[in-house]
């Protein structure tokens, strides 16, 4: 299996109509060399961050092109979490130093 990477690919077209990007998510939704996972849109500025999964950017570069969407940006991402950061990544620490399966 192919690993995967994330990335975040921004579309910055205030003059597309609402139908047709509704149209590319449609054929999108569809696509198996890469993953669509969820977007994030401004309708009214028509502003959209569509998270992906995809072996490498040239790939999912190639499914835009293919598909004649226009994008801004396509940047390999990571993510992070509010419970990374607050109690539960302590009390996640603590657990670690104690479990039996540490530094596996």
């Amino acid at each position: 299996m192919v690993k995967m990477l994330k990335y975040m690919v921004v579309h910055n077209d205030p003059h597309i109509s609402w139908e047709k990007v509704e149209e590319n998510w449609a054929k999108l939704a569809n696509v198996e060399k890469c993953r669509w996972v969820r977007t994030c849109f401004n309708k009214e500025k028509g502003l959209r961050y569509c998270e992906w999964l995809s072996p490498d950017e040239d790939t999912l570069k190639s499914i835009f092109i293919d598909l004649n969407i226009s994008y801004e940006s396509i940047v390999e991402v990571e993510e992070t979490v509010p419970d990374l950061w607050g109690k539960r990544w302590e009390e996640h620490l603590v657990a670690e130093e104690t479990a039996s399966t540490r530094g596996f």
